[in-house]
């Protein structure tokens, strides 16, 4: 069997979302639960299936960016709509500004979602608190919106917010008209669209409503004017107005979080703690290599290469056969994998400037290439104190949760993993291919 390379390229971009629903994308994806330490999509599942229909929900998600969430998040929406939900998922990032958010524009996001989402199916709302609303802000902003009352609620957002999102003062204007009206918003979202949203769901023969909203875990660290970082402003300090959506509801949060003296008080906001996706485990606590996980992450390769063949049917030697189509020996693959450190888009990125590079079979001398240049890159926005840091993760395979580690997370030069004992922590493999390590 020939490889397809153009295919098998297509595949391997980085920053493409498997969705389970699309058949073409399901034939491409990997279940990593056993060897992340958990199975948190299966958590996330059973608190909103478990429940009373009628007991709304509210769960955290979170992971280092760029570990899987998104697929994961998308194959819970397709589980979910199995069993007959109406699942509304939406990335924040299209619609939000992540590096200055309010708690208004997460809940006027989620209005505007939901309410498009269930014009899809002929359901529509138009609560008269937000018919009102769009009519003082139009004045408000001295700029006609052409928002009449037959106007659907998503249209009517959506007028706002394509005016405001260019303009820092004109969305300064606009939080500071809508800050006070918080409850009043979040009222209307409940009593007017969400409450009957699920009855009119339930005559359709659904099980209830289910909102997913991904990527709040890219939101900037900034200081909010009242001191506060915006991610422990938005979920701690904001966390009970959240909380408070008459829905299924799942949020991705900062991963940063869960290390910070801010995790009781989220915990508390929220009734239950997050759910951590982990990396794909690729070596033990004690070093030594962990096979099982290096084996699921060549088969996400060569999946992505043949996707028609039944890997869990072939010998041994059949799967070096067509491995060797693809590598220039079963040790180049495994040399990708390991220095990945289980992270999913890193190793898709190593993987598809290989192929930007040369045609298969991929060369070891191209991959160790790919390594050391990346390496490079890494290593030039590490400064001495945080190298220091690197090395006491490195030795001790422990994480403090302090101010000085964050960075470590955020720019992803530490990696977290779990086992049956619980979290444990090292540094991203490709770090050890530099001499700042050994200096």
């Amino acid at each position: 069997m020939a490889i397809d390379l153009k295919r098998f390229y297509q595949a391997c971009n980085p920053n493409k979302t498997l969705d389970q629903s699309k058949p073409e994308d399901r034939q491409y994806y990997i279940d990593f639960s056993e060897v992340r330490g958990a199975e948190i999509i299966k958590e996330l599942k059973r608190t909103i299936t478990l429940l009373s229909p009628d007991t709304p929900t509210c769960q955290l998600f979170t992971g280092h960016i760029g570990c899987g969430k998104s697929t994961e998040l998308l194959r819970l929406k397709a589980e979910l709509e199995e069993q007959e939900f109406h699942v509304v998922y939406f990335e924040s990032s299209e619609s939000l500004d992540l590096a200055d958010i309010d708690i208004t524009d997460i809940l006027l996001a989620i209005a505007r979602e939901v309410s498009e989402s269930l014009e899809s199916v002929n359901i529509r709302l138009r609560p008269g608190y937000f018919q009102n609303l769009f009519t003082e802000v139009s004045e408000l902003l001295k700029t006609p919106l052409y928002i009449g009352i037959e106007t659907e609620l998503s249209v009517g957002i959506g007028k706002i917010t394509a005016k405001t999102k260019d303009s820092p003062k004109l969305r300064s204007q606009l939080r500071q008209y809508l800050e006070p009206r918080t409850n009043g918003i979040l009222e209307s979202i409940n009593k007017e669209l969400l409450i009957p949203a699920n009855e009119k769901l339930k005559r359709q023969g659904k099980k209830g409503l289910v909102v997913i909203i991904d990527n709040l875990d890219r939101i900037d660290n900034a200081i909010k004017p009242n001191g506060e970082y915006q991610p422990e402003y938005l979920f701690v300090t904001r966390g009970e107005q959240l909380n408070k959506l008459n829905c299924h509801i799942v949020y991705t949060i900062p991963l940063f979080l869960i290390f910070s003296n801010a995790l009781g008080r989220l915990t508390n906001r929220f009734g239950s703690d997050p759910k951590v996706l982990p990396m794909v485990a690729i070596k033990k606590r004690n070093g030594e290599d962990y096979k099982t996980g290096i084996n699921l992450l060549e088969r996400m390769i060569m999946t992505r290469a043949f996707p028609d063949v039944n890997w869990k049917g072939i010998t041994e030697e059949e799967g070096q056969v067509f491995i060797n189509k693809v590598f220039e020996n079963p040790q180049t693959l495994e040399r990708l994998c390991k220095v990945s450190g289980g992270h999913l888009r890193n190793l898709l990125m190593l993987l598809f400037r290989c192929l930007q590079i040369e045609d298969v079979p991929i060369s070891r001398k191209c991959v160790e290439q790919v390594i050391k240049n990346r390496c490079n890159q890494l290593s030039l926005a590490i400064i001495p104190d945080e190298w220091e840091l690197i090395k006491e993760v490195r030795e001790t395979k422990t994480y403090s949760g302090n101010e000085k580690y964050d960075i470590l997370l955020r720019s992803m030069f530490v990696f977290e993993y779990r086992d049956d004992v619980g979290s444990w922590f090292d540094i991203n493999p490709i770090l050890i291919e530099g001499d700042n390590l050994t200096s």
